[in-house]
Order: structure tokens, then C-alpha cells, then sequence
């Protein structure tokens, strides 16, 4: 049996309480019935935050304890999208959004449970120290990255341009993890690329995720593949995860007819509809997705196969069927927050389920030769050829 000390406090934890029980009043009389009903637990909240600030090791600010309330609030939901965002965290999401940031130029997702490298941008500080797509960061700033949600990640290797960040680095078929230091720069990373594919009249477009800049970067490529000559677009979304709710609405409008888009229901019953604007290509399409392909993504492909605007290719997508709502709070801080769901223009939820593409083609992540889109071109050449 361990050795406990009893010791009196004195007048400033009498101070502390008196006006923690002013706060705790305040939320009662706010929130009603729902923390009158749960007094014996406010009650255990007072005597554990007594017991952190009188008898913890070392002193605790209020900030801190108020803070690890707000998180352990918020994680009770046992809902990975949902996440409390101190204010560095908030303006790191708010630059994502924006689409410029400081950063290491790699985009990266969860992959059984692993923070995974999906891609490495050509010129970044990731690529040139040989950052490659596979590769698993299992540290960051030696902070164990297992677990890890996706914004925590994100926010640990964004920050400002010139500041440094070590990321522990594991790959197949190499022993041992490295270590990789590297210093942040000001990356503005295109989320559309696109490119004639020679000979075939078919515009390749690749949007790796959406952004507040996506449907403008959009337009400029679709316009300047028209004047090369496209007659067919292949459109991938492999490795998308997602983003800008309105993004890939104004997106769809490019490649669907006019109409429902997505379905947005919320708790209370009400409903939403997002709809395209009708500025449909009317060229053939094929999109190709796999199991990287997540919200954001998965509203365009499932716009894509309910109106049957076009042709998907590849695999079942993720299955991230919810949409979140981000709140600016007093202090400069943020909640991401689940507030609603989406169903396709055929009232599917997908949550959980993931879309299936129209065309399965599994493919290996490591092959040299692309199966998914050497399928998809031979698909477009066939609806060419019988649009001729």
C-alpha cells in the first residue's frame, strides 16, 4: 500500500473554488436540466480539478486544465472527425483551406491505422529529402504518431516558413526507421494538374483535394486542354481526401447536368440540397477512385455515378459520409465539429460503405504499370468511338 499525504490549502483554494463554483453555476443555469440531473459528476469535476491544482507534482494553469477539459469533452463523441483546435492548430486548418501554408509538401492519410505518405510534391522540402508515397511516419518531432488523428498530424508538421520538424520514417523493405529533419517552407500546392494524354484527345485532370482555389485552378485547366485539343476528360480522384464542402460542388458543375448535387440532412430533420450550376462538359468521362478517395471525393464520385454523367473506375472508396461544421470560438481556438450527413443525388448514405466503382481494377500501390488508368483510357476510346 502506497504512501498518501493529507494537506490543507489555505485561503487561495478557497479563492479557486469559490469561483469555479461561480463557472459551474453559470453552465447549470445555461445548459438546464441535462447538468442538474448529473450533480454527483459535477461534483467528482470539482474534487479532480481540486486535486490537480493542490496536489499534481508540478502547477497547472487554469488554461491548461480548461483546455484537456474542452478536448476530453469533445473526444467522449469516439468520433475521429470531431476535434477541438487550439488557435495555432485553428490557423494551420483556416491556411489549409486557404490552400497556401507553411509546410513540408506532402500530403499524407490514415492507412490501417498508420500515417501514410500519399503523395510527395515535386520542389518541397519532402521530396528532396527522398519523401516517398508509401512511406509511414511513425514519429513526429519524436511524438509517436500511431493513433494519431489526420488534423494533429497536419498541424504538427504545418507551422512557419524557416522553423524545423523531424519525422521518423518507415518504408517495406527497409530494416529500420530514419530520421528525416527538415524546414518548413511556404508551400502553395496546386490541387488540379492536367495533361493531354498524346495521341488519344483525352484530357487527364487530377485533383488531389479541395480547396477554396480548386474550382478557379479548375477552370484554367479545362480551358486550356480544350485549346489542345480534348475530346474526353479522365478525371482522378485516387488518393482524394477531400476537403471544401461548396469546392466540390462548384467542381461537380463541371461534369454533371444541372440539378442535386448532394443532400445535406442535419439532426433536427432539416435538409439542404447542393446543386450543379450546369456547366457540364458533355465529353465523355471516366473517373478513377480507390479506397483513398474520401468525402469530398466521394460527393463528386457519387454525383458522377447517380447522374450518370460518367464512368467510375477502380475501387471501393473510403465511406466518409459526414460533414463537419468548423466554429470560431472567443479565444482564437476552433471545433470541428459532425454536424450533419450526405446523401447522393439517389438519397444514398455512403458512410461506412464507400461508393463501388462502375468498373472494379484492383491495383497494388507499389506496380510499375497502372492498371486503373490504362483501363480507363481503353473505356474512353471506346465511348469515342461510338460517339463518332
Amino acid at each position: 500500500m502506497g504512501t498518501t499525504n493529507y494537506h490543507r490549502t489555505g485561503s487561495r483554494w478557497v479563492r479557486w473554488l469559490a469561483a469555479l463554483s461561480v463557472v459551474v453555476f453559470l453552465i447549470i443555469v445555461a445548459f438546464g436540466g441535462m447538468l442538474a440531473s448529473n450533480y454527483k459528476h459535477l461534483g467528482t469535476l470539482l474534487e479532480v480539478i481540486h486535486l490537480v491544482r493542490t496536489r499534481y507534482l508540478e502547477p497547472v494553469s487554469a488554461t491548461t486544465l480548461i483546455d484537456g477539459a474542452i478536448r476530453g469533452l469533445v473526444k467522449s463523441l469516439n468520433d475521429p472527425y470531431s476535434v477541438y483546435l487550439d488557435p495555432g492548430e485553428y490557423a494551420r486548418l483556416q491556411e489549409q483551406i486557404r490552400g497556401s501554408f507553411g509546410g513540408l509538401g506532402i500530403l499524407v492519410g490514415i492507412k490501417e491505422e498508420h500515417l501514410t505518405v500519399v503523395r510527395s510534391y515535386q520542389g518541397t522540402p519532402a521530396y528532396r529529402a527522398g519523401i516517398k508515397q508509401g512511406d509511414v511516419i511513425i514519429r513526429i518531432d519524436d511524438r509517436d504518431a500511431r493513433g494519431m488523428d489526420l488534423d494533429t498530424a497536419v498541424s504538427m508538421m504545418r507551422g512557419p516558413a524557416g522553423t524545423k520538424v523531424k519525422l521518423t520514417i518507415a518504408r517495406k523493405g527497409v530494416p529500420q526507421p530514419w530520421d528525416v529533419n527538415l524546414v518548413r517552407e511556404e508551400i502553395s500546392v496546386p490541387t488540379v494538374e492536367g495533361k493531354m494524354i498524346p495521341g488519344k484527345g483525352i484530357g487527364y485532370i487530377s485533383l488531389t483535394q479541395f480547396t477554396e482555389k480548386t474550382p478557379e485552378e479548375l477552370e484554367a485547366t479545362i480551358s486550356r486542354l480544350k485549346k489542345e485539343g480534348m475530346r474526353a476528360v479522365l478525371l482522378d480522384l485516387r488518393n482524394n481526401p477531400g476537403g471544401e464542402l461548396r469546392s466540390a460542388v462548384k467542381v461537380a458543375s463541371y461534369f454533371i447536368p444541372r440539378g442535386p448535387v448532394v443532400y445535406i440532412q442535419y439532426r433536427s430533420g432539416r435538409e439542404e440540397t447542393y446543386s450543379s450550376e450546369g456547366k457540364n462538359l458533355n465529353l465523355p468521362l471516366v473517373v478513377l477512385i480507390n479506397r483513398a478517395s474520401a468525402s469530398a471525393a466521394e460527393i463528386l464520385a457519387g454525383a458522377v455515378k447517380d447522374t450518370r454523367a460518367g464512368i467510375l473506375v477502380g475501387e471501393k472508396t473510403f465511406g466518409k459520409g459526414i460533414v463537419q461544421t468548423v466554429f470560431d470560438l472567443d479565444n482564437g481556438a476552433g471545433l470541428k465539429l459532425t454536424t450533419a450527413r450526405y446523401l447522393t443525388p439517389s438519397r444514398h448514405d455512403i458512410h461506412k460503405k464507400g461508393i463501388t466503382p462502375d468498373v472494379v481494377v484492383e491495383q497494388e500501390p507499389q506496380a510499375e504499370v497502372d492498371l486503373q488508368l490504362e483501363r480507363a483510357i481503353e473505356i474512353l476510346e471506346s465511348e469515342m468511338a461510338r460517339a463518332a
